[in-house]
């Protein structure tokens, strides 16, 4: 995934839970985007296989992990964004579950994880996206964390390069 270093963030627009829509091209500054297959919902079970997938659970803990450092996040003035292929709906009702400071980005159409060939797999006939962080500085691509292996802690990883660099 460091083939990604270097190039600019795709100019798409994707649904944000926090209303309308955002084009990462023209956020502006210091951005964290961490790349997420799923979450989940009561009463609806996992999707096929989930459990001997590598890497696919995790996204919660670390959707909670940016929501527990935004304060951090926004205090080094750092935009924090989650992309999935989920829904905007989906997404939406996850962020109000969990009270999430940030938007969730839907890239539902796959405009944004095509431009720039994300990995993907596949379980019960859907395709998922797998889990990677991109730290962003004026829509150029500085940093890639892949994988994430221990999502719970992608937050504060992140915040530790940002750190570096200054």
């Amino acid at each position: 995934m460091h083939h990604l270093i270097g190039q600019r963030v795709p100019d798409v627009a994707l649904a944000s839970t926090q209303g309308g829509v955002v084009n990462p091209v023209h956020v502006a500054g210091r951005a964290a985007y961490f790349i997420y297959p799923y979450t989940g919902k009561a009463g609806i079970a996992d999707p096929e296989n989930w459990d001997t997938i590598p890497g696919a659970h995790g996204s919660t803990p670390q959707a909670l992990s940016y929501a527990l450092a935004h304060d951090e996040f926004s205090n080094m003035e750092i935009k924090i964004f989650g992309v999935s292929l989920l829904s905007p709906q989906w997404q939406l009702d996850f962020a109000e579950l969990h009270h999430l400071p940030y938007a969730l980005l839907s890239d539902a159409q796959s405009q944004f994880s095509q431009a720039l060939s994300l990995p993907r797999f596949h379980t019960g006939r859907r395709e998922y996206l797998t889990r990677l962080t991109m730290l962003v500085i004026d829509s150029i691509i500085c940093h890639v964390q892949y994988p994430v292996a221990t999502p719970e802690q992608d937050a504060s990883d992140c915040l530790k390069w940002f750190r570096e660099q200054l």
